[in-house]
């Protein structure tokens, strides 16, 4: 069958934004962000989401769409994201999914559902429980009715162990159980897959730094510095991004701000290694890599020529 939707996927600093514009004005696309970061209103330039003009026009979804202060999960981004493509696809248009999160990805593409969110209070009377006689006895109970799930889990991963608990005792299936049989439905869209790298590199450190230091020249710092005078808890989920975590040392005096950038590089870096090490277990990753300075017209006709194959456009 077809692929329905086309997905721009890569490295931090790799492209994808570029290409992805050219290709929906020219393919008559829209644009569904899978950036676990974008997703927060107030943070733009640490996320480097997408100006009104750079957009040129071309509908975005997925940006703004949740305050610092939420803690924005996986389940959410997949309910948001589907119905933004399935309205895309019922407006006769090509979805063009873009982004580095890969698990945002892949649970959007495989039509991966996630247990139900507490509603009896399980996760408060877990969480308390957890407080009061440590994360041990949980894992105990937990091996007694998941043992699959309690043999992948380290004592220390609280969240995860109080979570399968959770979805046992508000659901009556094991964790497990809920994962198999979401592994068993057929995929919700068909994609054409469009990975962007560079074979050198020291090409992509290049280009990390220096949209790092084009961050902090558009005001990076400001933008850490307005989001913690509006309250914003420097330990929320939101604040734990590459940029802002390591700013928000700065802004609050515990490090340098020569250090911090020299510390957003960094993570950049090993974000970026970790991104393609996700990508390349895609077989269907159609890799286009850039020689040099980006081409964006020749990647477009690459990406045209590869989503036609596929039975886009």
């Amino acid at each position: 069958m077809p692929a329905n939707v086309i997905v721009i996927a890569g490295p931090t600093a790799s492209g994808k934004t570029d290409l992805s514009i050219a290709l929906a004005k020219r393919l008559g696309g829209e644009v569904v962000s899978a950036d676990s970061m974008q997703v927060y209103r107030h943070m733009d330039i640490g996320t480097a989401k997408p100006t009104l003009a750079e957009r040129e026009g071309v509908p975005h979804h997925l940006l703004d769409v949740a305050d610092p202060e939420e803690s924005f999960s996986v389940a959410r981004y997949v309910e948001l994201a589907a119905a933004a493509v399935d309205g895309i696809l019922a407006r006769g248009r090509v979805p063009i999914i873009v982004g580095g999160t890969g698990l945002y990805i892949d649970s959007l593409m495989d039509g991966r559902s996630f247990a139900p969110c507490p509603s009896t209070g399980w996760r408060e009377r877990l969480n308390q429980r957890a407080e009061t006689e440590g994360i041990a006895p949980l894992l105990e109970e937990l091996r007694q009715v998941d043992p699959e799930a309690a043999s992948r889990l380290h004592s220390n991963d609280r969240k995860r162990i109080l979570r399968a608990l959770e979805v046992w005792h508000e659901t009556g299936k094991t964790i497990s159980q809920h994962d198999r049989e979401t592994r068993a439905l057929p995929p919700r869209y068909r994609g054409c897959w469009i990975g962007l790298n560079f074979p050198d590199r020291q090409e992509l450190w290049r280009r990390i730094d220096l949209r790092v230091d084009r961050m902090m020249a558009r005001g990076l710092a400001d933008e850490v510095a307005a989001l913690l005078s509006r309250g914003i808890d420097p330990g929320c989920t939101a604040m734990q991004a590459i940029g802002y975590k390591e700013l928000a040392r700065a802004v609050g005096g515990a490090c340098s701000l020569a250090d911090a950038v020299a510390e957003v590089k960094l993570r950049s870096r090993q974000y970026a290694k970790r991104q393609l090490t996700w990508f390349r277990r895609n077989p269907a990753m159609e890799w286009y890599l850039w020689e040099g300075q980006p081409d964006i017209a020749a990647a477009c006709q690459f990406a045209t020529e590869k989503a036609a194959a596929a039975g886009i456009g």
